[in-house]
């Protein structure tokens, strides 16, 4: 069979590809090495983020993917667990920030900031030092083991989307894949490859400055009831996440930052933790760059996010249930690229973390780019 499109990479943006091509009425194969997912759309926070997104492009590319999460959720039978970000400020500086943000005409509509007593008038939970609270109703959670084969399964189900899983493609020329079992012909395709840099036009990756991002999560049980209506960020996430960390009003942060938590900034480690049906935790993350990544959690960095987790929420106890490692690729220079290395092929890979948050945006444009 000859497909219209072929993709390579199951992953959330492969998926995101295959969806928006099922709506232009393609005959769509995906192809993915492994027989199930595994990867980074899995080892993540299922945080679907808008707000902190850098102003522009990618802040569009946001807010469009989390209304077609909205609008794929119920129909995959995936459970959105939590609406909202709650981001704690506990500095000054970090309140300047939070309002220059809501002010700001383009990121701002819909979000708010509550003062330190409405903030824990609202969420009883909030016990820590804090100087106020933004609140986004933007951002979904869900559950990433449990979505991405929920997604997968509806593709193909619902919308006829063939899956070849467990088939490693070798190679690519205009009009086929090369794979242990054959050729897979199709008119045009889309690589969606992850963090695999040495499979297909590694010399295109290598050229682009592509590399990796090393990250560390865990899941948290509380020993006592806590639920969490909002994922929760705080003041080291403003000078990570572009849509804050550009704004005027973040060097001061920074700085200060900068003199009180150097080893969480040169660790990557800021704080994310939402929460999971069971009332678990998961907290995170940490951001280790190289070409290589080893497979082993360091420890330290582990203990930087804690220390951040146990600021906000003091006196919680809780025990450590998981641990894990995930990697993505990542660029200084750009948040995704997208490349065409031959006609009617596309490289397509997301380089900051954030496939989640803008993966079912950039499958429309690259598709209707490839294929409308």
């Amino acid at each position: 069979m000859r497909y219209d499109l072929a993709i390579v990479g199951a992953g959330i943006l492969g998926l995101a590809h295959a969806l928006a091509a099922s709506r232009l009425g393609l005959r769509t194969i995906v192809i993915d090495r492994d027989q199930r997912a595994v990867g980074a759309s899995i080892r993540n926070f299922g945080f679907v983020t808008v707000t902190g997104q850098q102003q522009g492009e990618c802040w569009r590319r946001a807010m469009r993917s989390r209304d077609i999460w909205d609008e794929i959720a119920p129909r995959a039978g995936i459970e959105v667990l939590q609406r909202g970000l709650a981001v704690i400020g506990r500095r000054p500086e970090t309140i300047a920030v939070m309002e220059a943000f809501c002010a700001h005409p383009e990121m701002g509509p819909g979000c708010s900031m509550l003062s330190a007593a409405e903030a824990r008038s609202r969420f009883p939970w909030m016990k820590g030092d804090l100087s106020g609270v933004l609140i986004s109703p933007h951002e979904r959670r869900v559950e990433s083991r449990d979505a991405i084969p929920r997604l997968a399964r509806y593709l193909e189900e619902d919308l006829g989307v063939t899956f070849r899983r467990g088939l490693a493609v070798q190679g690519v020329e205009p009009g086929h894949l090369r794979t242990a079992e054959g050729p897979i012909e199709a008119a045009k395709i889309v690589l969606c490859p992850g963090d695999d840099l040495a499979t297909l036009f590694p010399e295109r990756l290598a050229a682009a400055g592509m590399r990796r991002s090393k990250l560390q999560m865990m899941r948290l049980v509380p020993q006592s009831p806590l639920a969490l209506t909002h994922a929760v960020m705080t003041d080291l996430s403003l000078v990570r996440y572009l849509g804050w960390a550009e704004l005027p009003e973040a060097a001061a942060l920074r700085a200060r930052l900068a003199g009180e938590q150097p080893a969480h900034l040169a660790g990557g480690v800021h704080l994310i933790a939402v929460q999971s049906a069971d009332g678990s935790l998961i907290v995170g993350d940490t951001h280790v760059y190289g070409d290589t990544m080893d497979p082993f959690a360091d420890e330290a960095l582990d203990a930087l996010v804690l220390e951040e987790f146990r600021a906000i929420f003091p006196g919680l106890a809780y025990r450590i249930s998981e641990r894990w490692i995930g990697t993505y690729a990542s660029l200084e220079d750009r948040l995704v690229f997208l490349d065409q290395p031959m006609e009617d092929v596309r490289l397509s890979i997301v380089t900051s973390g954030t496939g989640a948050s803008t993966a079912f945006a950039i499958g429309e444009e690259v598709i209707r780019d490839l294929c409308g």
